[in-house]
């Protein structure tokens, strides 16, 4: 059941709610379902998968591919706020890889039925817009990804790693366990813990348990320049 702050959530993070006729709104608000997952829960797998379009109230989902071999490669992460298109995958032309999303943090979302999401898309070049901006948004993301993996250096990737997590928590410190890092930038364990090893040295971070805290900020913009 959808509660007061779910009926208010929904018109300011679809934007084009004023454009919809009442008939569609209440489609959507008697189709639409509040959903909790746990950390680590898998929200959606590969192309056989369609769950249908996430709305992230609270929480952080991680949105990622997978090799034959279980390497894992980092997409984008979505926050509270965000929407999460590819999960209804199905409902998008062209879409030829599989795509995995993972709770990070326990999250609550609102679940928006795929088939729904597609009526409602047909019916309304509003809605229709606003989805094509966030599959442009989604894969914009993509190919930033696949940018830093092909053509950057890993010090570099690593430094624009932590300037971004920096802005993303407002903190220096970092609590990620190296193993994590490496899961987001699509690397191996072993790799991070020795770049950070020359960071520390370098006297750019600071190394703790389950943490990272930048010293040098400088210096470490000089990297990713």
């Amino acid at each position: 059941m959808l509660s007061k702050y779910d009926l208010n959530y929904i018109p300011r993070v679809l934007t084009f709610w004023d454009k919809l006729n009442e008939a569609q709104k209440n489609l959507i608000i008697d189709n639409i379902t509040p959903v909790h997952y746990n950390k680590g829960s898998r929200i959606h797998s590969g192309d056989n998968d369609c769950i249908g379009v996430l709305l992230i109230k609270k929480g952080e989902l991680r949105v990622y591919i997978l090799s034959e071999e279980g390497k894992e490669i980092t997409l984008y992460r979505l926050r509270n706020d965000d929407i999460c298109i590819l999960s209804a995958s199905c409902i998008l032309e062209n879409i030829t890889f599989d795509v995995h999303v993972d709770a990070e943090t326990d999250s609550d979302v609102l679940l928006i039925d795929s088939q729904l999401y597609q009526q409602l898309c047909l019916q309304n070049i509003y809605a229709e817009n606003f989805t094509d901006k966030l599959v442009i948004d989604s894969f914009s993301d993509v190919m930033w990804a696949m940018e830093q993996i092909l053509f950057m250096s890993f010090d570099k990737r690593l430094a624009i790693f932590l300037s971004d997590e920096i802005v993303r928590n407002q903190s220096d410190v970092i609590e990620l366990t190296h193993e994590q890092i490496a899961k987001y930038i699509g690397s191996a364990r072993e790799v991070v813990s020795r770049m950070l090893k020359y960071f520390a040295q370098e006297g750019i971070v600071e190394l703790s348990r389950g943490g990272v805290r930048v010293i040098n900020k400088k210096s470490l913009k000089k990297l990713i320049q």
